[in-house]
């Protein structure tokens, strides 16, 4: 019903059989693992030899340089890295507590990670290290456990707990991909897409460009794949937002907005969107890029789905989160073709770009 969140505690027998009466005979097709194309050898590039580099005084802290893309690496007294800065982007990847993310009703993956993704206020740049703005920024995140953007993903997944800020607005909890399709057929869409983050608050949203996002009703508690991204990295982050793909400066509102972007640093340029365009290698991945699919013909020339990498799995396979209509919101899950961006699996064969924003 409109304006009513549905229920997610549903058994898989249940969700399945709406995924076929919806046409998405598919689904079964995309858990078929084939032995893997994609290699993935040094990704995050976190272990890569970043050599001795220039030491601080700090502990013994040094920094150095790697190449494709040009970033910067701190690298404790020990030699283990502490933080990754990537030129032109505004994610940081520093090495926190270990942490393990895991979604028991969806997959058996299990991601244990020292990875903690946080928003610079500025873009690195080389030798930004000296910066004022950095060292403010750096002391106040180097050893801090506040939510990251990993942490915020975690908060939409099925059975998250809802909490409200001081205006008691619900900023998060369990989310909706959008609301069942009334005109679903035979190769239609199970759920309605345009769902973005301030359908998902319930409150209109004053974009900078002077434009005012005004929700809807029935997609109120729903996230569709960009609105989960806009939501993560814009309205919880704090990065900035576009009204859509055309106005304003900032994330736009659709995957093939933000892939298409200048904003960010494209880590896996993007070649076409055909079969043969696939990245030949995922190497350069680091978690917190984001990562952009071709899963239907319907949408031509379009990108028509955005992640975010996560990281490895026990299992050392790479893992990445977003909503997905199958399974009814952020995930991490199995349900509608595996997670991996490693493999022959079906996100890992439409992988086509990603983005270090």
């Amino acid at each position: 019903m409109a304006g009513k969140k549905k229920s997610r505690v549903t058994s898989g027998l249940v969700l399945l059989g709406l995924v076929a009466a919806s046409g998405y005979l598919t689904v079964e097709l995309r858990k078929q693992e084939a032995p893997g194309i994609t290699e993935v050898r040094n990704v995050g590039v976190l272990k890569g030899n970043g050599g001795a580099g220039q030491s601080d005084d700090k502990g013994g802290e040094s920094w150095s340089r790697l190449d494709n893309p040009a970033r910067s690496v701190l690298r404790g007294g020990d030699g283990q890295v502490k933080a990754v800065l990537t030129d032109g982007a505004r994610t940081a990847t520093l090495t926190g507590p270990a942490r393990t993310f895991e979604e028991p009703a969806a997959t058996s993956s299990k991601v244990s990670t020292t990875d903690w993704v946080r928003m610079m206020p500025e873009p690195w740049t080389e030798g930004a290290e000296k910066e004022k703005w950095f060292k403010d920024w750096y002391g106040e995140n180097a050893d801090s456990k506040e939510d990251d953007l990993f942490a915020f993903a975690f908060q939409y997944v099925a059975g998250a707990p809802e909490k409200k800020d001081e205006q008691g607005i619900a900023y998060r909890g369990d989310a909706n991909f959008g609301p069942l399709n009334p005109a679903g057929s035979e190769g239609g869409d199970l759920r309605l897409e345009e769902s973005d983050f301030y359908d998902y608050l319930g409150v209109s949203y004053p974009f900078r460009d002077g434009a005012t996002g005004s929700p809807e009703e029935m997609r109120a508690r729903s996230l569709d794949c960009s609105g989960f991204i806009r939501m993560v990295l814009g309205y919880r982050a704090r990065y900035p937002l576009m009204s859509s793909d055309k106005s304003g400066d900032g994330l736009p509102r659709t995957a093939n907005g933000m892939a298409r972007s200048e904003r960010g640093v494209d880590v896996l340029p993007l070649a076409g969107v055909s079969a043969k365009d696939r990245p030949s290698a995922i190497d350069q991945l680091q978690p917190g890029d984001l990562v952009f699919f071709k899963l239907d013909e319907r949408t031509a020339e379009r990108l028509d789905h955005v992640g975010m990498v996560l990281g490895y799995d026990t299992e050392g396979h790479l893992i990445f989160v977003s909503s997905r209509e199958e399974v009814n919101g952020p995930t991490i899950g199995d349900i509608g073709g595996v997670s991996r961006l490693d493999g022959n699996g079906y996100y890992a064969k439409t992988l086509r770009s990603a983005k270090r924003l």
